[in-house]
C-alpha cells in the first residue's frame, strides 16, 4: 500500500479532497502552504495520522481561493480566525486567517506529503506554528499535548532549531 493509498483509506477518500484543494490553488497561482500536522509530517522522521488539513493563503487572495474551492465542490464556513472547508471525505480543511501566518506562503517549499505534491511551510515556520499553538493556554489540554509532541518530532531530526523554542517549552520535552 502506498502512502497516498493509506492516507486515502484513513480519511475515507481524503487524498482526493487534498489533491483537488492543491490543484485548485495551483491552477490559480494563489500563494498558499500547508501548516499544522501535514507540515510536521513532512519535516519529522515519521508521519502520524491526521485528517486535519491546515493551510494559509495569501490574505489578498483568500476570497478568490474560497470561491474557487466552493466551485470545485467544497463547502465553506467562515469563523473569526479561520475558514473551514468540507469536501467529500473525512478530511477537515481549515484556512487560517491569522496575521501570524501571512508570510508563510512566501517562504514555503514544495514537498511530497502522503504521496501528494504540495507546498509546506518551512521547518522553522512549522516549528513556530507549533510553539504558538502549544503556548495557547485556552487550547484543549489534549491539543496542547499533541502540539508538544509535534515540537519534539520536529526537533529530533532538526536539533539546530532548539534555539527557536522557549526554555519553558523545552523543559516540558524531557
Amino acid at each position: 500500500m502506498t502512502m497516498r493509498q493509506y492516507y486515502d483509506w484513513q480519511t475515507a477518500g481524503g487524498a482526493g479532497d487534498v489533491i483537488l484543494l492543491v490543484e485548485t490553488l495551483e491552477h490559480l497561482e494563489i500563494p498558499w502552504c500547508m501548516i499544522g500536522g501535514l507540515a510536521v509530517n513532512h519535516w519529522a522522521q515519521e508521519a502520524m495520522a491526521t485528517a486535519d488539513v491546515d493551510i494559509v493563503i495569501a490574505t489578498e487572495r483568500v476570497n478568490e481561493a474560497v470561491a474557487a474551492l466552493e466551485a470545485a465542490g467544497f463547502t465553506a464556513q467562515r469563523h473569526t480566525w479561520s475558514i473551514n472547508l468540507a469536501g467529500r471525505s473525512k478530511v477537515s480543511v481549515q484556512i487560517s486567517t491569522e496575521a501570524f501566518y501571512q508570510a508563510f506562503p512566501s517562504r514555503s517549499v514544495p514537498a511530497d506529503v502522503n504521496g501528494i505534491l504540495m507546498r509546506v511551510a518551512t521547518c522553522e515556520d512549522t516549528l513556530a506554528d507549533k510553539v504558538l499553538a502549544y503556548s495557547d493556554k485556552d487550547r484543549r489540554p489534549s491539543k496542547r499535548q499533541k502540539d508538544l509532541a509535534d515540537i519534539a518530532r520536529l526537533l529530533e531530526p532538526h536539533p539546530q532549531l532548539r534555539g527557536q523554542v522557549p526554555t519553558e517549552v523545552l523543559e516540558r520535552l524531557v
